[in-house]
């Protein structure tokens, strides 16, 4: 694996964000004047730590992004006494003036202008280069520039658009695309289809440029294999299902052999597993990209919510714990369960005593720089890639059934003690089978939502979801039922995106 030489310590971020009244435009700017920004390696080399480092922000994976959509469905309960965080998408109170969601929105078109930004002026700066290392390395930022922006574009239009069905994705509503830097683009969104068209031009582009040779495991930067993760899941998403098949399978039968699984059932020190290393210090075969955190440069503390260790530093005191039903699918053997949770007894005068997830308890050593409860967030792994291709094996006009078996076995053999955990899929139980098994691998990495709105109808015939309350449980939100088509599965598009001076922004049903 080559390594490319980066900035260690961002002490000056050249592409911040200026304050106007919408999201959309929001420029970098910079010390000098804008017309002479950008204009040698290091200014490009600059941008693009500054794109990396708002990739850090909580309103992203280290935080809201990852964390409301699971928060949203039916994984975990709020306790009784909890500090109201997150409250309103747990109780699906959730509108177009939500600090959180008008947060992600922001944060995602933020980065999506300083890619623009950075593609706009590269190729005059590559044209000046006379040192061939130095366009090679160029080159390779652009690839991952590339594939920042089709990142930050699909997780736009997985939150703020409906589920795409390729019958009726030319007549949905997309998202705005923003393709340029300098130049008027209209506000308004764009069908469903030409949304997704966009990100997969992005991936194409990335894909062609990015050198295998850069692929790493654990990364903190876009590779290849991160292109074509994403394209399995963006194809995935399309119902595109030889695509999925296609890219999934150049992960997880990449020649160089990067990427393993990290066995839940092989120790690789004496206290913990491969499995548990990868969330105990953000080191595994498995990570094909994490945000990359230092104790020094680092973003939210995805665990705060459920563990909340640090009010007295004595007692837990979690704002949600996992739901008795999810926690009831991991089986005997899986050794999933004992990474992800443990039995503890709260701070709160009721005394809940109940399996809390641990699976963001902090990374180890942060925690001896007394940092806690802050993991890098991982939001590409090969057990996702498994999934993926599982699911398009069998969602395929001519499902392959003995092939979605065989991956998902794989995945389970290496979570379960003895290598056990084998599953046999067939017509009747497969969407059963693989959305149990997202649950268990992927718990509250933020997939939930999408799954039940993607599904729609195949999925318990589109019931969607019920809370029955548990042990504790606020009895605000513990007994909601959503069905799959409830309009509220997709995030309204924020107020002052609408009300922008010269905004042609169409709201979403679910905008109140």
């Amino acid at each position: 694996m080559k390594l490319i030489v980066r900035i260690k310590h961002i002490a000056v971020v050249v592409a911040t964000m200026i304050a106007t009244s919408s999201c959309l435009d929001k420029l970098p700017q910079s010390a000098i004047p804008l017309d002479e920004a950008m204009q040698t390696y290091n200014d490009a080399e600059q941008t693009v730590t500054g794109i990396y480092a708002m990739m850090k922000s909580n309103a992203l994976w280290s935080g809201y992004l990852t964390l409301l959509p699971d928060i949203q469905t039916d994984l975990v309960y709020a306790v009784d006494g909890y500090s109201n965080t997150y409250g309103n998408h747990w109780q699906w109170d959730i509108r177009s003036t939500n600090s959180e969601v008008e947060s992600v929105y922001a944060s995602l078109y933020g980065i999506i202008s300083n890619c623009n930004f950075f593609l706009e002026r590269i190729d005059g700066i590559i044209a000046k280069q006379t040192d061939d290392q130095k366009i090679t390395i160029l080159e390779q930022y652009t690839g991952e520039v590339y594939t920042i922006r089709a990142l930050c574009y699909s997780e736009l239009i997985k939150l703020f658009c409906k589920a795409y069905d390729p019958a009726t994705a030319k007549d949905e509503l997309g998202v705005v695309l923003r393709k340029t830097y300098s130049q008027k683009e209209e506000s308004v969104r764009a069908s469903l289809y030409d949304s997704y068209e966009f990100v997969l031009s992005d991936l194409a582009k990335a894909e062609d440029i990015l050198d295998p040779a850069y692929d790493g495991y654990s990364s903190p930067y876009m590779t290849q294999a991160v292109a074509h993760a994403l394209h399995a899941r963006v194809a995935l998403y399309m119902q595109d299902w030889d695509v999925a098949i296609e890219y999934a399978g150049k992960v997880i039968n990449q020649e160089s052999n990067m990427y393993s699984l990290s066995a839940a059932n092989v120790a690789y020190t004496s206290t913990m597993s491969f499995f548990d290393y990868m969330w105990n210090y953000d080191l595994a075969t498995e990570t094909i990209w994490q945000v990359g955190f230092t104790t020094t440069s680092m973003g939210g503390a995805l665990g705060q919510v459920f563990l909340n260790f640090t009010t007295d530093y004595t007692y837990y005191y979690p704002d949600y714990v996992p739901a008795q039903w999810a926690l009831d699918l991991y089986g005997s053997g899986d050794m999933r369960y004992n990474s992800y949770f443990a039995t503890l007894t709260t701070g709160y005068d009721h005394a809940l005593t109940w399996p809390l997830l641990i699976k963001y308890y902090g990374n180890q050593d942060f925690i001896g720089y007394y940092i806690y409860h802050v993991t890098m967030p991982k939001p590409f792994r090969l057990a996702e890639q498994y999934l993926i291709r599982a699911e398009a094996y069998c969602r395929k006009a001519a499902p392959d059934f003995s092939a979605a078996s065989k991956d998902l076995s794989t995945l389970r053999a290496s979570r379960f003690s003895g290598g056990g955990g084998a599953v046999s899929l067939n017509a009747s139980n497969f969407i059963e089978e693989i959305a149990n098994e997202r649950v268990r691998e992927l718990f509250m990495e933020g997939h939930r939502l999408q799954d039940i709105k993607r599904w729609g109808k195949l999925y318990r015939n589109g019931e969607g979801f019920t809370r029955k309350p548990q042990t504790n449980s606020l009895s605000e939100g513990s007994s909601l039922s959503i069905k799959a088509d409830d309009v509220r599965f997709v995030w309204p598009i924020p107020q002052h995106e609408l009300e922008a001076p010269g905004s042609q922004v169409l709201p979403n049903e679910s905008n109140n």
